[in-house]
């Protein structure tokens, strides 16, 4: 992998992406794509790299890349791990807990809140916590799954255009969601720390803006992003 990313290094980010032996070669008009496709094979040619034909797909309108399908609509779950969630069956142990909230993990960014939904299921994690499969968690299961398969499609963000930041806290989590031009781009979350439990209002209010600030700051580094939150002190702490 190491070797693919000097070999495209000038190309990372701009018009590829290579993940270990995958490249994925994206543009925004068909003009583009065919000279980003002659650029690609031509350093793979220099550099005595072959791609096989048959592994190859050119001009499609659609990928799935990483557990991910992304098309001209933005990026949503890929429906075979769609089915694959639809199939979970109760777990029995801590173990499967964790094999669950790994593969929803993965997919948090589409899921607003995810953190407090799957926090019955994460205090089974814990030390000195014996495993009690209830009612409530059984809900908070299908919950998940349901939320999962319902899973939105998110936009790529844009470059030049202003990011909107809408923030939220509560003594459960933080959470927050960043759009641009009234669609969404990504969700985030995360439960309270335990000495975050101690926190005045305004600090656990301001601690979700810093999170949300923290998590997409590749995003919105060097744009303009304006921040929504419901508590009004926080309005004054530039003053």
């Amino acid at each position: 992998m190491d070797m693919i990313n000097r070999v495209f290094h000038e190309f990372l980010d701009r018009f590829v992406v290579v993940f270990i032996d995958d490249i994925l070669v994206y543009s925004r008009t068909e003009e583009e794509h065919d000279e980003h496709l002659r650029l690609v094979l031509q350093t793979l040619l220099e550099n005595q790299l072959y791609a096989k034909l048959s592994k190859c797909e050119f001009w499609i309108r659609e990928v799935v890349f990483l557990g991910h399908v992304i098309s001209v609509k933005g990026i949503s779950v890929d429906p075979k791990k769609i089915e694959a969630i639809v199939s979970w069956k109760q777990p029995k142990s801590v173990t499967e807990i964790c094999s669950i909230l790994g593969l929803a993990g993965y997919y948090r960014r589409f899921v607003d809140r995810f953190s407090r939904i799957v926090a019955p299921l994460t205090k089974l994690l814990q030390k000195n916590v014996p495993y009690e499969w209830s009612d409530a968690r059984q809900q908070v299961f299908e919950k998940l799954k349901k939320t999962l398969t319902e899973a939105p499609i998110l936009i790529q963000p844009e470059p030049g255009r202003e990011f909107v930041i809408y923030s939220d806290a509560s003594y459960v989590g933080l959470g927050c969601v960043l759009m641009q031009e009234g669609k969404v781009v990504a969700y985030a979350s995360r439960q309270l720390k335990v000495h975050e439990k101690n926190y005045p209002t305004h600090d656990i209010e301001l601690a979700a803006v810093v999170f949300a600030l923290n998590i997409w700051r590749h995003h919105i580094y060097g744009e303009k992003c304006t921040v929504f939150t419901d508590h009004k002190s926080l309005k004054y702490l530039m003053s």
